[in-house]
């Protein structure tokens, strides 16, 4: 089959078109007919070599992808070949990313497109990672309250997008940060109550306009880096703060100050670790079930690249002007 794949960390050029063994399923997994995929900044970290976890060289990268279900290996149920399906499958250590012809994946990580849903196949790729992302910070580690005022980071973001919509599904006030009224516009379609433009008002700004000074009992940072520094600043005492990006360093002196608790989400510990893999199918049929309801919705960015194009899609991600999900499709 083919595939792109990376045989050295680089910037997005090291990206290779090469001819690789079409993979067979083994007991729990399934073969997909890959359609399409999506970008996520962790495979810019893999695929840089900044982070550690990806596949060996040479690599196929990409967790996110679509498809139909070619051939079952032994002891599957509840699918059947020819049956549509998404997930997040792959892309790190032990695991072929979706970059390819056929992709193998666990059979618990999957979910299966039906017509209920209304979103066509390919978009679904758009989804699996950050909603399971997002769900598992705002439902299952911070356990969001209906009416609880909620501050989510970069609210057209990949991540941040989803959040927004689950938070609200949940029955919070959400307020969120961006950078122009185009995509303030954009968030509050989305279900954002409240919009903070972060490079006009500082936190303690926002916090007074919003909160009376209080601050947010639940604050989901999806950037990182200095704004973990302010998402802290922004929570109020003892609060929740969630971050999926925190290889950093960081004084945590007001953190204690304020008795803050701080969930960190990384996704993809189920597959590098093989911890909770059992639990999957209940969070995949939270991200079906929300898709039937109509309650989520992948915002895509309006550039759209084939696999052979994967390394400009890197090249768009990082440079920080992508709004939502950049799909790929093979």
């Amino acid at each position: 089959m083919k595939a792109m794949v990376i045989e050295e960390f680089g910037g997005p050029e090291v990206f290779v078109e090469r001819e690789v063994d079409t993979p067979e399923p083994a007991e729990g997994q399934v073969r997909i007919k890959v359609v399409a995929s999506s970008v996520n900044p962790l495979e810019t970290k893999i695929r840089s070599g900044l982070v550690k976890t990806g596949p060996a060289m040479p690599a196929i990268l990409n967790g996110d992808v679509s498809g139909i279900v070619d051939k079952l290996g032994p002891g599957v149920t509840g699918f059947a070949e020819g049956d549509e399906v998404f997930g997040c499958a792959g892309g790190v250590k032990g695991w072929q990313g979706a970059l390819a012809d056929y992709m193998i994946a666990d059979a618990r990580v999957l979910g299966k497109r039906t017509p209920a849903m209304r979103l066509p196949l390919n978009e679904c790729a758009a989804l699996p990672l950050v909603f399971l992302t997002a769900w598992s910070a705002l439902v299952d580690r911070a356990q969001i309250q209906p009416g609880e005022h909620v501050l989510i980071h970069a609210g057209t973001g990949g991540v941040g997008h989803v959040a927004i919509q689950i938070a609200k599904y949940m029955g919070a006030r959400v307020a969120t940060t961006v950078s122009s009224e185009e995509k303030a516009e954009l968030a509050r379609g989305l279900g954002a109550d409240d919009i903070i433009f972060y490079k006009d008002e500082t936190v303690e700004e926002y916090k007074q306009r919003l909160t009376g000074g209080k601050g947010f009992s639940l604050v989901f940072d999806t950037v990182g880096g200095v704004n973990l520094d302010r998402s802290i600043e922004a929570t109020a005492v003892n609060g929740r703060l969630c971050s999926i990006n925190t290889r950093s360093s960081h004084d945590l002196s007001l953190m204690h100050a304020k008795s803050l608790t701080l969930h960190v989400i990384f996704r993809s510990i189920a597959l590098l670790h093989g911890i909770g893999m059992d639990d999957q199918p209940r969070l995949v049929k939270a991200l079906c079930d929300l898709l039937v309801q109509g309650r989520v919705k992948p915002l895509l960015d309006s550039h759209r690249f084939r696999f052979t194009e994967i390394g400009e899609a890197h090249r768009l991600i990082e440079s920080g002007q992508a709004v939502g999900k950049i799909l790929l499709e093979r």
